[in-house]
């Protein structure tokens, strides 16, 4: 069996954010067989804009990220909740990888969704925009594979999601369904 590559995209552009920490935490839990990387760079790509978004005129940031997305077999996406929806950084990331549309890098990619706020609702909304504009992306969203973090700030406020035997079992679940769904893509 060949190995399986997936991309964990951060919403928070913060080094210390808990939402990367969990990211950090998943690559952990990669079974045998299985390589999650952590996409660096996100707050380098220009917004999209289809001016630039011609032969010869692509951003370098925003040509790294379809090619690293490209190169990959399933998304994890790691997502907080500002002002109760999808960080814009992370919903650039999705514009980019969607064009051309119907064609984009994202069309037919198996992805998850694992979403972490401090506030009790575990940004469920962003949560919820961000399946939405996968789907409308074209991605294979992947919903057993979805995850959710609440009150972020006091449940790892002392420790590191890794440190969490609770948080480990919950996203190594999540790789695992997403892992499934991505070798079912690959045997369709």
């Amino acid at each position: 069996m060949s190995q399986t590559r997936i991309l964990a995209l951060v919403g928070s552009l913060r080094s210390g954010s808990i939402n990367r920490k969990l990211a950090e935490a998943a690559v952990q839990t990669a079974p045998e067989g299985v390589e999650i990387s952590i996409y660096e760079g996100l707050g380098e790509i220009p917004f999209y804009n289809e001016d630039i978004d011609v032969a010869g005129s692509v951003p370098a940031a925003a040509t790294a990220l379809r090619e690293a997305i490209a190169a990959v077999d399933g998304l994890l996406l790691f997502v907080p909740e500002y002002n109760g929806s999808i960080p814009a950084a992370l919903k650039n990331a999705i514009d980019w990888a969607s064009r051309p549309y119907g064609e984009g890098v994202v069309k037919g990619k198996p992805a998850a969704v694992v979403s972490a706020s401090i506030s009790p609702n575990a940004a469920k909304w962003s949560h919820g925009d961000t399946v939405k504009v996968l789907g409308v992306a074209g991605a294979s969203v992947v919903e057993g594979a979805h995850l959710h973090f609440g009150v972020i700030g006091q449940r790892f406020a002392e420790s590191h999601p890794r440190d969490d035997a609770e948080a480990l079992t919950e996203l190594a679940a999540a790789v695992h369904e997403l892992v499934q769904a991505v070798q079912e893509s690959v045997n369709a």
